[in-house]
């Protein structure tokens, strides 16, 4: 009896399936090329989950100044959103992880001149370090030009407007 049980919740489950399915969209922005580890996007039901962005440029390059990384950090971010056909004003929710928490005030004064009011919801966080090429656990000898990443802005959540709330009147 506790097969049969079993069995029929199984088939509910698998006919179902199909009208739980969202439709699900890869974005793809120009000048990125599909595959690889992540996807830079994935639209689903209206909202938009955009990988972590960092701020190298579309040759790899990472500034040296912190306010123009954390600019080309949010640029990244805009070319995404463009892709989807979205804009920064449909941002809900942010996070941000920078090596250095004196770096904070620089940051936020550049991310409150591109995300408009209201503002996201946002968590900062300040790590060590993260590992991956130019990061700083890849950090080359001192007195070298390898400039490493001091923020990435991470699990960027967007929400396609009207998809869920009324318009404010």
């Amino acid at each position: 009896m506790h097969t049969t049980k079993l069995t029929i919740v199984v088939a509910a489950l698998l006919f179902a399936a199909p009208a739980f399915a969202a439709d699900r969209k890869i974005i793809v922005p120009p000048g990125t090329k599909p595959g690889g580890n992540y996807s830079q996007g994935i639209l689903i039901d209206g909202t938009l989950y955009i990988s972590g962005q960092a701020g190298e440029d579309a040759s790899g390059k990472i500034p040296a100044d912190f306010g123009a990384e954390v600019k080309q950090a949010l640029d990244n971010i805009g070319v995404v959103l463009k892709a989807a056909d979205m804009t920064p004003a449909d941002v809900v929710s942010v996070q941000v992880y920078l090596t250095d928490a004196a770096r904070f005030p620089q940051m936020n004064v550049i991310y409150t001149g591109y995300f408009k009011e209201p503002r996201p919801t946002r968590t900062t966080v300040v790590v060590e370090s993260w590992s991956g090429p130019g990061t700083s656990r890849s950090r080359s000898r001192p007195g070298s030009s390898h400039i490493c990443h001091r923020v990435a802005l991470l699990a960027l959540l967007f929400r396609h407007r009207g998809a869920c709330a009324p318009e404010h009147e």
